[in-house]
């Protein structure tokens, strides 16, 4: 997935609130959205080597940028929670993505009931498939975990999977890390053990649960590897 921005780099000095950042640009301090709403507290820290696009001049946003990675430890992140469903929907068309071969998308952001998921599917005999695709950036030690801050809405949807697999559907969630550098995933538990107790039951229920992640650099986002996952509670 090619990033159609120009980003530059700029320099990490704090975070008034979950969505905005300051930084450095050129030596210019600017107010940047911020994509992602998590706590990203190992991943901001003064002086962390950020890369920002800037909004189109005739733009009524308030804040003329927009923070999109981090260096850490050497290797960028991304930081814009909705990139992974424009990097699913675009390696579901290309048939990149190994869980599904053989499927298309019917629809994106597609409501049942009360919920919205992201995809619904379709596969080679024609069977539905509902698809939910989380964001991840929080990992130590090669461990990916999510949610890195609550998720009552993660929770919900957990749930509401389960209950379409226990009514003879097909679904799963899709966990995206949006780094290269983790080799399992697991439920993060001492943050939201009640998404990791419904994620848990969801999968024993027969919803899907899958990891990957992703090379990231300053111009494309590409597949990487599928992770192993332990919805095991230490």
């Amino acid at each position: 997935m090619r990033i159609r921005e120009q980003l530059f780099k700029g320099t990490f000095i704090e975070r008034p609130n979950r969505f905005l950042t300051i930084v450095d640009v050129e030596g210019s301090v600017v107010e940047s959205h911020l994509p992602d709403p998590g706590r990203l507290k190992e991943l901001l820290t003064p002086g962390a080597e950020l890369y920002v696009s800037s909004v189109p001049k005739n733009s009524h946003r308030k804040t003329q940028y927009t923070t999109w990675m981090v260096r850490y430890n050497g290797t960028l992140v991304s930081l814009v929670s909705s990139l992974p469903n424009r990097f699913v929907k675009e390696s579901l068309e290309s048939g990149e993505l190994p869980m599904f071969q053989g499927y298309q998308i019917i629809k994106p952001e597609y409501t049942v009931g009360r919920h919205r998921f992201d995809f619904l599917l379709e596969d080679e005999e024609g069977k539905d498939f509902y698809l939910e695709v989380k964001s991840v950036t929080y990992v130590k030690n090669g461990i990916a975990e999510f949610p890195d801050a609550v998720t009552e809405r993660g929770r919900r949807h957990a749930i509401a999977l389960q209950k379409l697999v226990e009514s003879g559907k097909r679904a799963g969630i899709l966990f995206v890390c949006q780094r290269p550098d983790a080799h399992e995933f697991r439920p993060m538990w001492n943050r939201d053990p009640k998404f990791g107790e419904a994620l848990q039951r969801a999968s024993r229920s027969g919803v899907s649960v899958w990891c990957i992640t992703v090379n990231v650099t300053l111009e494309e986002i590409t597949f990487l590897r599928e992770i192993s996952v332990n919805l095991h509670r230490d």
